[in-house]
């Protein structure tokens, strides 16, 4: 069963994330991901295509144990430029429905002095509920 949104009533509508949700199942949580591949190498030097890799990694991980971007329940976005995301915010949205679809989970979203790795721009962790098996 995917994971449910849920919005009180009476609250403005969430734009492009969930005030909360409902999951059942197996719960999988994936570590921060960076906008490296699967070698460990920054194919792209700017935020949207480390943006795009990073997602991309975290859908990786919850395929592989089964799931779907549906499954996704929770997502924590670290990154290094307030700026860079608000400028780019509509390309932000184009970039995350690419790879995530319309699943808009609760997300939180957290700007830092810096990451672990020198090059990275942004680091997202993951929750998904998964489907018992």
């Amino acid at each position: 069963m995917p994971a449910i949104s849920v919005h009180p009533e009476g609250w403005k509508p969430a734009k492009g994330y969930a005030n909360g949700m409902i999951g059942e199942g197996r719960a999988l949580f994936v570590g921060g991901q960076i906008g490296w591949n699967a070698d460990q190498v920054f194919e792209a030097h700017d935020f949207l295509g480390q943006m795009r890799q990073t997602l991309r990694n975290i859908l990786d991980v919850v395929e592989t144990a089964g799931g779907t971007a549906a499954d996704i329940t929770r997502l924590t976005w670290y990154v290094t430029s307030k700026q860079t995301y608000v400028d780019n915010q509509s390309e932000v949205g184009r970039t995350y429905r690419e790879v995530m679809g319309y699943n808009f989970p609760a997300m939180t979203m957290v700007v830092v002095a810096g990451l672990v790795e020198d090059e990275a721009l942004i680091e997202i962790e993951a929750t998904a509920m998964l489907a018992d098996s």
